[in-house]
């Protein structure tokens, strides 16, 4: 009879994050990773394969909460631009808030490991077309709704969304100053005010 898993695979994707955002992938020793999860070697390779494997599984678990709630969050705002605003205020709020900027940081570690790996670059190109189409739809609205200028190319406009709130991750690894984070959100979307 099978034994019954004494811990929360949630909770353990949680730290897998925490860990491979404050050490990156290449960093994280099987050592440091079992540590930072508090299970044993043996939980780790019977309920998510190998480092790797538990990688591409805390990668894919960030990456699709993170976009699912903008997705919703932009499909269900009746205002887009504070919409926006709100969404880069959250990432600025969980960069800024020592508990939380580790898991963040995982996306560093996944983006440094997209020229060696197919599969963790095809996470990145499906939410990138997740992400830019939502945020493209989301200006469309806010555009018949009169948000925004009708002369602005709002492919453009949500490319670089995406691309600025990805970019906030990387600024947040040279700095924990919240001033210069929040100055940095605030510059990016002045766009929207154009």
């Amino acid at each position: 009879m099978a034994r019954n898993k004494e811990f929360d695979t949630t909770i353990v994707l949680h730290k897998a994050m925490e860990v491979f955002g404050h050490y990156g992938y290449a960093g994280t020793s099987l050592q440091i990773l079992l540590d930072g999860l508090g299970i044993a070697r043996q939980s780790l390779y019977d309920t998510y394969g190998t480092k790797r494997d538990l990688f591409i599984k805390a990668v894919k678990y960030y990456v699709n909460e993170k976009s699912s709630s903008v997705v919703a969050y932009l499909e269900q705002s009746a205002h887009v631009k504070e919409a926006i605003n709100h969404i880069f205020g959250t990432i600025v709020e969980a960069l800024t808030d020592e508990k939380r900027r580790n898991e963040c940081f995982i996306l560093n570690s996944a983006i440094d490991q997209i020229p060696h790996d197919h599969e963790i670059a095809e996470i990145f190109v499906q939410d990138k077309l997740l992400l830019e189409q939502a945020i493209y739809e989301a200006l469309i609205r806010g555009q018949k709704q009169g948000e925004f200028d009708p002369n602005v190319d709002l492919r453009e406009l949500a490319a670089y969304l995406y691309h600025a709130r990805y970019a906030l991750t990387q600024s947040a690894k040279m700095t924990k100053d919240p001033i210069v984070i929040t100055q940095i959100a605030k510059i990016t979307l002045d766009i929207l005010n154009r």
